[in-house]
């Protein structure tokens, strides 16, 4: 089956037809969508007014305004840490330190130094995650980290 409007692509994708909205409207037992809303949302979280988003773009005009908004930008000279200087790396330390898997695969690191380290971010994690939901717990495994 070929589509060879933008229309036709828009039908597909967003959202379902009147037709198929109204029989799902039936089957709930509401006449509209705004029936629907008001009897699921909360009346204080609901939007009064209208979204003032203008028209939905099409992939190239999206793009296309993108990329007149990323030519406004401009770039400026850092000079924190008084610029870049080029460095030579011994290849021992590139080989043993910088290339070392052990540094960065998933598994239960040997050096108690890094084994504390990771322990101490995985509980500051499960922290941040139980602030965030507000659960009494959360789980975070050494072996998930990959």
């Amino acid at each position: 089956m070929l589509h060879n409007s933008q229309k036709d692509f828009l039908k597909r994708h967003i959202g379902p037809s009147d037709e198929d909205q109204n029989k799902m409207l039936k089957e709930l037992n509401y006449d509209s969508l705004d029936d629907l809303i008001k009897s699921t949302v909360p009346e204080k979280i609901q939007l009064k007014d209208e979204l003032n988003i203008g028209e939905s773009n099409s992939e190239y005009e999206a793009l296309r305004k993108l990329k007149a908004i990323s030519k406004k930008n401009q770039i400026y000279s850092n000079f924190i840490g008084m610029g870049y200087y080029g460095t030579f790396t011994p290849y021992v330390i590139l080989r043993n330190i910088l290339e070392n898997p052990g540094w960065y695969t998933s598994y239960t690191p040997y050096q108690p130094e890094v084994a504390q380290g990771r322990l101490e971010m995985l509980l500051n994690f499960q922290q941040m995650i139980v602030d965030f939901t507000g659960m009494d717990i959360a789980n975070a495994s050494l072996l998930d980290e990959g």
